[in-house]
């Protein structure tokens, strides 16, 4: 009986990680709101810009690097819906309303162990990290050929694991 009662409990204790799951879609609509702001506030600087036909300095590269900035946190935000539902689906129960949508769901909720959440949120992570590179890239000022040619070698480097990265999964 005292095992039937704490196993029961024990089993119970998985629903702990709603508070995960929840604060997880939270973390993901704050950072949608807030790379929603940035593109807003992007847009306005290049409408405040052509109507007052005043063109800041480096203004092609506050624009690209407002909406890189953007796409950054906006893939952050799908490593939290990803990392909410993989939990959900991992240690509560199905969700059905994906279910009902079959195109979608094997495509996105394709979650059926840790493995695989762990491989979808770094994967999406890595993505992260290759626009974070860009935005770099974009706003760094070259002034030798041999800093163009580290330039070179660094594209070439992420691009190379970016297509180990796609083979990763498949057999």
């Amino acid at each position: 009986m005292i095992e039937k009662l704490f196993e029961s409990g024990l089993w119970g204790s998985r629903f702990m990680v709603l508070m995960a799951v929840l604060f997880g879609i939270v973390g993901a609509i704050v950072l949608f709101i807030v790379a929603s702001f940035d593109v807003y506030d992007t847009a306005k600087l290049v409408i405040n810009t052509y109507v007052n036909h005043h063109h800041p300095e480096h203004f092609h590269e506050l624009v690209v690097g407002g909406i890189i900035g953007a796409v950054d946190l906006y893939l952050i935000g799908v490593v939290m819906l990803l990392f909410s539902f993989g939990l959900y689906e991992l240690f509560i129960s199905d969700i059905d309303a994906a279910r009902e949508d079959e195109d979608r769901q094997t495509k996105i909720l394709a979650i059926h162990s840790l493995d695989q959440l762990k491989d979808k949120i770094s994967k999406v992570i890595v993505m992260v990290l290759v626009v974070g590179f860009f935005k770099k890239v974009g706003l760094a000022t070259y002034s030798s050929p041999l800093e163009l040619l580290y330039l070179a070698l660094s594209i070439t480097a992420v691009s190379v694991g970016l297509y180990f990265l796609s083979k990763v999964g498949h057999h």
